[in-house]
């Protein structure tokens, strides 16, 4: 399987689908909820700066997911979004035990070594990065 045809369109893949992931979460955060209902969440949690902390986690999901999606700026958009999956990691999810249901950390792991594959094997040629890169 070492086809560069085929490790890019895993890569595409790949990349498209954690995208349009974070794009959606973005997308809940700033416009179906609201970023009054998001800050509100945010602070009990113990989200320090909750208000702005809301405009900041969900703008940053909803520019880097569609960065992604794209293929522009990539490892700096999925180093980015790692950021803010290990600060989510540290404020909300680590107490929580293991099983999302409770709140736990299992997503946001998968969330932050899928990112670490992506800054590490980067973006593949089908993407904006690869054909600006040739």
């Amino acid at each position: 399987m070492d086809k560069p045809v085929v490790r890019d369109a895993a890569l595409l893949i790949f990349r498209a689908t954690l995208g349009l992931i974070f794009v959606a979460h973005g997308w809940q955060k700033l416009f179906m909820d609201g970023p009054v209902e998001t800050a509100g969440k945010l602070s009990a949690a113990g989200i320090p700066q909750a208000k702005l902390s809301a405009y900041i986690v969900g703008g940053g999901e909803l520019l880097g997911g569609a960065l992604l999606v794209v293929g522009l700026l990539t490892t700096l958009a999925a180093g980015a979004l790692a950021l803010l999956m290990l600060a989510a990691l540290y404020f909300v999810h680590l107490n929580s035990g293991l099983f999302i249901a409770d709140g736990g950390f299992e997503y946001v792991l998968v969330l932050i070594v899928s990112l670490l594959m992506i800054v590490v094997f980067g973006s593949g040629r089908a993407s904006i990065d690869g054909v600006l890169s040739r």
